[in-house]
């Protein structure tokens, strides 16, 4: 009897290893889209989702313009995020960026292509491993990913590929100062034949600071991303920031840097197009 007890145990162990672990049943998609529960599985494999609210995706119902479609994700109600994602469920290529915001605050604004009407979404990871996700639903007349960008158009385009304009706002009482940046690039997709892809793939802002440089948040950016790209961040920067240095390259191995040097306080802030090489200063 106790030999056919250890049997039964042992039987129903193995049969328990051998069982695949599934991942939890996704969500339903509050905004219907088909591609939802394939790229559910392609960003978030079998983390834990959740539709919320609290993240606060903003882009026009409509799109003027599918070229350069304004969008932000706002996921500051959430407190502590690790990393955000954006989306555009029906884009050739539906990612458009990681945000990893490091000491930021969890919020990013930027332009983006739209190839035709689709969903489109903001995504927060917090430290549990959650991801929180919303978004909301554009209408375009469709093409903006497969049009060739306007900069090939002149004749010197090349001669400005990675000159940046920036704008930095002096810290609020929280510490958190809002930074403009423009970067001056085709950010091609490669989807016109005989045109490779051509984009702005990672930049990364620090603070200069006199123990070294301290990293404030790090973009992944891909090809939806507009051309010539703006982003807005909320940054908070040591006290003892001397500048902000934003680095950066493109998928051509291209560089980009800048310096921005800190506004004193109460100054209004300045742009002004970087004047030297190879370090470009901007700002004040």
């Amino acid at each position: 009897m106790r030999h056919a007890l250890l049997g039964s145990h042992l039987t129903a162990a193995l049969l328990a290893a051998a069982t695949p672990a599934f991942a939890a049943p996704s969500p339903s998609d509050p905004l219907g889209s088909v591609m939802w529960e394939a790229l559910r599985e392609q960003y978030f494999a079998d983390a834990p989702v959740v539709f919320d609210n609290a993240v606060k995706v903003t882009a026009p119902a409509s799109a003027e313009d599918t070229r350069a479609v304004p969008l932000s994700v706002d996921a500051t109600a959430l407190g502590q995020v690790v990393e955000m994602l954006a989306i555009a469920d029906l884009n050739p290529f539906p990612l458009i960026l990681r945000y990893h915001p490091g000491t930021a605050a969890p919020y990013i604004a930027t332009r983006i292509k739209i190839q035709q009407a689709t969903a489109v979404r903001g995504a927060a990871r917090t430290a549990d491993g959650v991801w929180h996700v919303s978004g909301v639903l554009v209408d375009a007349a469709g093409g903006g990913c497969s049009a060739p960008p306007v900069s090939y158009a002149q004749k010197d385009w090349a001669d400005h590929v990675g000159k940046v304009q920036a704008r930095l706002w002096p810290a609020d009482s929280d510490g958190v100062a809002r930074l403009r940046l423009r970067i001056r690039h085709p950010n091609d997709t490669g989807l016109v034949d005989g045109i490779p892809a051509f984009f702005v793939e990672t930049l990364t802002v620090q603070a200069q600071t006199p123990g070294g440089p301290a990293e404030l948040a790090r973009i992944d950016s891909l090809e939806p991303v507009s051309e010539n790209p703006v982003y807005s961040l909320d940054v908070r920067p040591p006290p003892d920031a001397k500048a902000l240095v934003l680095r950066g390259r493109d998928n051509q191995g291209g560089e980009i840097d800048a310096i921005i040097p800190m506004p004193p306080p109460g100054a209004r802030p300045a742009m002004t197009l970087r004047p030297t090489d190879p370090m470009r200063s901007v700002g004040q």
